[in-house]
């Protein structure tokens, strides 16, 4: 495939597929919202938004790596990388789910990177992890100082 054709399916799958994705999660997060939205179907549909931003993160990875021209190694690792550590985390979530009877469940990511992580007024990355853990009913900590980050994350954990 030639790399016109890999772009252009790429913005396909952009403008398409992962644009719909978007709208669903988003009808899914309404509902979840809504006042008269009984508790055991607030769950499913959390489970079901889970599982559709895991799928939503497989079609960028998949955009990504078609926009990626040959030359660029590094980028390729990084986002093998990325889809690596997805794959990962959801196991140990699929573990904790099946196997683990737990109650409770913490998170840490820990950089040792240059710091200054906060949220920010028109930043929406952890601004958007607060309120994702918070209607989980949940709690965020964000640790960051010169020496890295680190982001602790604990949520109920309720088998299905």
């Amino acid at each position: 495939m030639s790399v016109n054709e890999r772009v252009r399916l790429a913005q396909e799958l952009h403008d398409g597929i992962a644009q719909d994705l978007v709208g669903l999660g988003y009808a899914i997060d309404s509902i979840v919202a809504a006042p008269q939205t009984p508790n055991e179907i607030r769950a499913e549909l959390r489970t079901l938004r889970f599982a559709m931003s895991s799928l939503a993160d497989k079609v960028r990875a998949e955009i990504f790596s078609l926009r990626a021209s040959n030359d660029t190694l590094l980028s390729r690792f990084e986002n093998s990388t990325n889809i690596e550590l997805q794959k990962i985390f959801a196991e140990l979530l699929r573990n904790v789910q099946e196997h683990s009877h737990a109650t409770l469940l913490t998170m840490t990511i820990h950089d040792n990177g240059v710091g200054g992580a906060a949220e920010r007024s028109g930043h929406h990355g952890l601004i958007g992890i607060s309120e994702r853990v918070h209607d989980l009913d949940g709690g965020i900590v964000i640790e960051s100082n010169e020496l890295g980050t680190q982001v602790s994350i604990t949520v109920p954990w309720k088998r299905p």
